[in-house]
């Protein structure tokens, strides 16, 4: 720390403490004194918040796809909290897309990389075999986020 600071340098504070080094990121951003900042560890958090978005994206189709499984598999067991999750999670993704719309055109791509994911979780959820399921999805990406799609047997 230099005499006239009574802050630590950035770099300093992001691992002695992240909520203060973003509180004073932010302020040396909003004071436009960027040769202040952590600028490596700045990069890597901004690259982190694209990631999450990537995240969401697939723990959200994980598990619309894992209901929309047993919605297919079991219809003797549709239930309403079922349906409401399907809904939710499609909503919250519509959202996703307002906010971040490239991350949109990774639905397809992101869908391939989790569907083993959801079926996983289907089969453990209702007590059929991994094999009973379809090898690929069987819903297209646009079928998933569908409000009204429900697949039928």
């Amino acid at each position: 720390m230099s005499a006239k600071s009574l802050t630590p340098p950035a770099a300093l504070l992001y691992d002695e403490d992240f909520a203060r080094w973003t509180a004073e990121t932010a302020r040396l951003l909003r004071q436009g004194r960027l040769t202040e900042l952590d600028v490596e560890h700045l990069a890597e958090e901004v690259e982190d918040m694209g990631k999450s978005q990537h995240r969401e994206l697939g723990s959200r189709l994980i598990v619309i796809v894992k209901h929309l499984l047993k919605w297919q598999h079991q219809p003797q067991k549709r239930s309403e909290s079922w349906k409401g999750t399907i809904v939710e999670q499609r909503s919250e993704l519509e959202q996703l897309f307002e906010q971040s719309p490239s991350v949109r055109r990774t639905a397809p791509a992101t869908l391939q990389r989790v569907y083993r994911s959801a079926v996983k979780q289907a089969s453990l959820e209702t007590d059929l075999p991994v094999e009973s399921f379809p090898r690929e999805c069987p819903f297209t990406p646009e079928q998933i986020l569908d409000q009204d799609f429900f697949p039928s047997r």
